[in-house]
């Protein structure tokens, strides 16, 4: 026994416990007013086991300061039922104080007041900390009060309310100065090896409050005290559990709501003063309804809690328990959530006498048997380390905890058997059994006061031997009342380090630059000195180029040549030339600003000079350097193996070559696209939205290979360029890559601010892989970032809204001013007329002004007109897009803003999915659904079926211009048209209206409308200018015989695409008409050379030709056009 006694010694670690001294304690005695001495000591307990106690300690009343230096010793196991036990159960510190001798008959001690000191420092790796912990007052009779009075409702309120007289008393006797003990605590060694203390866990659960509480709560418990607890089981160790039970529930009034930020409180309070139940630092705060983790989040819910939280009454807890998990507990508590989410949370209520008679009947029954399942998956979550939110409390049930929670035993139950079987043994033996099980340990101590009764066998009781039906009557009317009061507990479950981790955004993007290294920097263009320099030698070109060019005119005039004339009198020739033309001094001005750049660029000069010297030898420098300057000028151009370092002129813009790029890939031309796209990456290599633009070119035409090229192109040349990294990864899930998928997506969804298409299709990827808990933390952080988009887009309107209503109000006021001085001046002048002929009033009758209403006989007209048009498939003339309303639903939801990423980028497969999740979304699918169905099955080729889905959502100028898409894919033109006609009546016109134009357009010269073609290719023009709108709108001014206006038209769509073949076949036919045969016949060569394949054109051209040829009036028809 000694050997195993000793070995049992050295799991043990002594802390240390030492209390340096007191401060500013209050003497509540007289005597020791009169004496001016104060005599006190300390003593340390622990759940009612008394450490040790200080010496007696005598100082002055004035001093203000007791110096204890009493140390005592705690041992403490290493096991983590230990470890949890002393972060639940804190050091509790009496301070006494002693009666002088002559009065120890009277009484021996006056306790002072009691300090709390929580070790949860030890179980963070730290040896030692000290603490200065405030001494609070102790009050007897809340401990004593075993029959509170009726109004037991407000139990709480009234203890606070004596708190705050006592503290006023402290306050006032003591200056404002607390009462504090300083304490130090210490280990020879931590408690927790280093691995240890990486690899455990500290878990917290507080449960707050349980709201809507069944009426027969409040009715039968009278004056009668109840018992409200509440219990859950967590892990412990790798085979062990451990229950939680809380049992200081306290039955509130309702008439307010609670009180936010209030402090939470302790688990064990039987010991402790009530100033000491409350934890330090630690407040409960609320958060949005939407934003929480529990059940009745939706918009009728939050009404019903509303007011529910307001007006009835309430069960509060506000309690925290916390408890200690080492690696196997933590281990466990993870493969408990993935095998079974919900976990039961057990409450009951019972009056002191249920429990007696309970106890000692054994009986298992347990009134008002309540369980809430909590939904722990989130606790899943990566980076997740606390979950908090309001669960439905239903009626116990051990079928529905066998099919909810995968478990077959009631905690209580447990419970109450434990502590029956406790009692009954008790009365033969002292000795119990509670230290080798698991459950109920921690309430052993005190099992009459914590353990639940019978409140059904209370009321078989009553009623007798023969009142089994009214029993059963009361526990049918139990099992619906939770549900009937539609009560909830709130519960917030808090972890000190999350159960899965975060990656972190470095190693991420550690992760993405060995998948796709990035590029070496782009070697840097010239500097700014180097362009001044680089500009002056341009300019010094274009100077040469002009006096050559005046050379030759003086020679064309008849000057003398250059051999019978001396270098001095050309020179003399020539400037005299120069000044005369006035070209000289325009020269000079062209020269200046290239001067002026390179005095303040390359000479760093930009401050007068004041010292006419200084200025002197600047000016000498400059010249120097502009002529040696001038003379490399001169160098480049007459030497032909000089490269030219100016760069080329650029005549169209990326932005143009972007628009002639997307507009190339909608029309079908997908190497015009990519040979847009490839002048755009020359132009611009650092710029990774061409390469990505790019890559959707190649995911439209399904070269999936060359489409990833490009993506990790755009990758290398920016390492967080989120919509190249989003196709990167749904590429890699297209090849059963996942490992990179979740690498690209998790990287795509780490970068700010936070993109909610990128845990989406995280979120999308995750569900592939069966992952379902992390799909749904990506799905909830996306929806997070959607209702934080929409409050942003919201008050973004609403302040819109605001501005524009002030600027109404303005101009509403400017107006009634103006009507009002107009109206006073026409009374004076009216005054001053003379009455007006009869024939006067009945002409100004004939004529109404345009501010009076329309004639009933006039409206009538435009009524039929707007039925006509109906009819015929045309927008009514007073057609707007408030009067078609859409179906009141979400306008976008995540799955759609990912849905139309992917289709924007042509990745079906993923599209569809997501499509699939937003059918089967419980708020059903959105506005926006038909359309993005729709475009998918337009990719796919399936037209017909797409317009099937318009059918019954054509009321936005999207859906119209979708099914005009379909129709002229179809073949189907007129239906096409009367679609897109509707499309442009909306006032907010359609995302491709570019599109839209140029085919409503075509379709138009398609039914020889040329006069709508014209309209529709000007406005084309007019939005976004490109060579097929410029040949759209030439071709329709050819129809019409304007001919000039069809040359302009026809010359500015040859400028932005010399290539197009069509445009040269117009500009032939055009000059052909207009008698310029010569002109004609080469720029048919230039169609036939760009292979024209339009063979109505051709023979057009030759049918006109041969026309022209034979008829001798050819000439004057040209000339007349």
């Amino acid at each position: 026994m000694e050997t195993a006694e000793s070995i049992e010694e050295t799991n043990y670690k002594t802390i240390e416990v030492t209390v340096v001294r007191g401060n500013y304690l209050p003497s509540s005695l007289n005597q020791a007013k009169k004496t001016g001495v104060f005599q006190s000591s300390v003593q340390v307990e622990v759940d009612g086991n008394v450490l040790g106690e200080s010496e007696r300690k005598e100082v002055e009343q004035v001093a203000q300061r007791v110096d204890y230096d009493f140390t005592c010793g705690l041992l403490c196991r290493g096991d983590a039922e230990a470890l949890s036990e002393l972060l639940s159960k804190p050091l509790i510190l009496t301070v006494r104080e002693f009666l002088p001798e002559e009065k120890k008959a009277v009484a021996r001690t006056s306790v002072v007041g009691q300090a709390v000191v929580d070790l949860l420092p030890l179980l963070q790796g730290q040896c030692s900390f000290s603490a200065k912990v405030p001494v609070n007052p102790v009050i007897a009779s809340s401990a004593k009060n075993t029959t509170p009075p009726q109004s037991s409702l407000n139990v709480e309120t009234a203890v606070k309310e004596r708190q705050k007289q006592l503290a006023r008393k402290v306050l006032l006797k003591w200056r404002n100065r607390q009462p504090t003990l300083c304490v130090r605590v210490s280990v020879t060694d931590p408690l927790l090896s280093e691995a240890e203390l990486s690899s455990s866990n500290l878990l917290r659960v507080t449960v707050e409050t349980a709201f809507s509480i069944p009426e027969s709560w409040s009715l039968e418990s009278g004056s009668t005290p109840c018992k409200y607890s509440a219990a859950l089981e967590v892990p412990l160790t790798a085979q062990k559990d451990q229950v939680l039970l809380f049992c200081e529930g306290q039955l509130k009034a309702g008439g307010q709501r609670e009180q936010n930020g209030r402090q939470k409180k302790r688990p064990h309070q039987a010991l402790l003063v009530p100033a000491n139940h409350f934890l330090p630092d630690a407040f409960l705060q609320a958060q949005p309804v939407e934003e929480e983790d529990g059940e009745l989040t939706g918009a009728e819910d939050q009404a019903f809690r509303k007011t529910t939280e307001i007006t009835k009454n309430r069960v509060s807890w506000d309690t925290e328990m916390p408890c200690f998990l080492d690696a196997g507990g933590t281990s466990r508590l993870r493969q408990k959530i993935t095998e079974s989410r919900l976990w039961p949370l057990e409450i009951m209520r019972l009056t002191k006498a249920a429990e007696t008679k309970m106890l000692a009947e054994g009986n298992l029954e347990i009134p008002f048997h309540g369980v809430a399942f909590v939904d722990m998956g989130r606790l899943l979550f990566p980076g997740v380390r606390c979950i908090r939110g309001a669960y439905s409390i239903h009626n116990f049930s051990e079928a529905e905890l066998l099919k909810k929670a995968k478990r077959s035993v009631s905690v209580l139950k447990e419970h109450v058997k434990f502590a029956a079987d406790q009692v009954k043994g008790r009365t033969g033996s002292a000795a119990g059994s509670h230290k080798a099980r698991a459950r109920g340990a921690k309430e052993s101590k005190e099992p009459a006061k914590k353990q639940p009764g019978s409140q059904s066998r209370m009321v078989a009781a009553d009623v007798g031997a023969n009142g089994g039906a009214e029993s059963e009557l009361h526990l049918n009317l139990e099992a619906n009342m939770y549900a009937e009061a539609r009560t909830y507990i709130i519960i917030e479950i808090t972890l000190e380090k999350p159960l899965v981790s975060k990656t972190p955004a470095e190693e991420l993007s550690t992760r993405v630059r060995a998948l796709i290294p990035p590029k070496p920097p782009h070697p840097a263009g010239p500097s700014r000195a180097e362009r001044a320099v680089l500009d002056f030698h341009r300019q010094v070109g274009n100077v040469v180029t002009h006096v050559s060019d005046q050379y030759g005119e003086l020679l064309a005039a008849g000057c003398e040549p250059s051999e019978n004339l001396s270098r001095e009198q050309m020179y003399v020739e020539l400037m005299g030339s120069l000044n005369d033309s006035g070209r000289y001094f325009a020269f000079k001005e062209q020269m200046k600003h290239s001067v002026v750049r390179i005095v303040r660029d390359k000479m760093q000069r930009t401050e007068p000079i004041d010292d006419p010297q200084e200025l002197r030898r600047f000016v000498s420098k400059l010249y120097v350097y502009l002529v040696d300057e001038m003379h490399v000028a001169h160098n480049k151009i007459y030497s032909h193996d000089v490269v030219d370092d100016s760069p080329d002129e650029i005549q169209l813009s990326s932005s143009q070559l972007r628009h002639f790029a997307r507009e190339a890939q909608l029309i079908g031309d997908h190497q015009k696209a990519v040979e847009h796209y490839q002048e755009l990456v020359v132009r611009e290599p650092t710029d990774a939205s061409h390469k990505f633009e790019w890559g959707g070119l190649y995911m439209l035409t399904g070269d999936y290979m060359k489409a990833r090229e490009c993506f990790h192109d755009a990758v290398s040349v920016q390492q967080a360029h989120r919509p190249s990294l989003m196709m990167c990864g749904v590429l890699a899930a297209m090849f059963e890559g996942h490992e990179e998928a979740r690498t690209f997506l998790e990287r795509a969804a780490s970068i700010e601010p936070p993109s909610v298409v990128a845990w989406t299709l995280l979120g999308l990827h995750h569900e592939i892989q069966s992952e379902s808990i992390l799909a749904e933390s990506a799905f909830l952080e996306a929806r997070r970032q959607l209702r934080a988009n929409e409050g942003k887009k919201q008050t973004r309107s609403g302040e819109e809204v605001e501005e524009e209503a002030e600027k109404e109000t303005k101009e509403t006021n400017e107006e009634e001013k103006e009507t009002k001085e107009t109206n006073e001046e026409e009374e004076e002048e009216e005054e001053e007329e003379e009455v007006v002929p009869d024939d006067e009033e009945k002409d100004t009758a004939a004529c109404p002004s345009p501010s009076d209403k329309k004639d009933p006989q006039c409206r009538d007209q435009d009524q039929e007109q707007d039925q006509d048009s109906e009819v015929l498939g045309k927008p009514p003339v007073n057609v707007s897009a408030s009067s078609i309303s859409a179906p009141a639903k979400l306008s976008s939801t995540i799955y759609t803003e990912a849905a139309h990423f992917l289709l924007q980028n042509s990745a079906l497969q993923m599209a569809e999915r997501a499509l699939s999740l937003e059918l089967l979304s419980d708020a059903g699918p959105s506005v926006s659904y038909p359309l993005l169905l729709a475009r998918l099955q337009l990719l796919r080729a399936d037209y017909r079926g797409a317009a099937d889905s318009l059918r019954e959502a054509l009321f936005t100028s999207e859906a119209w211009a979708l099914n005009g898409h379909c129709h002229f894919l179809l073949g189907a033109f007129t239906d096409a048209r009367k679609s897109y006609e509707w499309s442009l009546t909306f006032p907010q016109p359609p995302s491709d209206c570019d599109l839209v134009l140029l085919r409503l357009g075509s379709i138009y010269l398609q039914q020889e409308k040329y006069e709508q073609a014209k309209g529709v290719y000007l406005r084309a023009c007019e939005e976004s200018p490109s060579c097929l709108t410029w040949l759209g709108l030439g071709t329709a001014c050819y129809r019409l015989e304007e001919l000039c206006v069809a040359e302009e038209a026809l010359t500015e769509a040859n400028h932005r695409n010399w290539q197009n073949a069509e445009v040269w076949a117009y500009l032939s036919l055009v000059c052909l008409r207009s008698g310029r045969q010569e002109e004609a016949e080469q720029f048919h060569k230039h169609a036939k050379r760009f292979d024209l394949q339009e063979e109505p054109l051709l023979k057009e051209f030759s049918e006109l030709k041969e026309k022209l040829r034979f008829t001798p009036l050819a000439s004057c028809f040209g000339n007349s056009s």
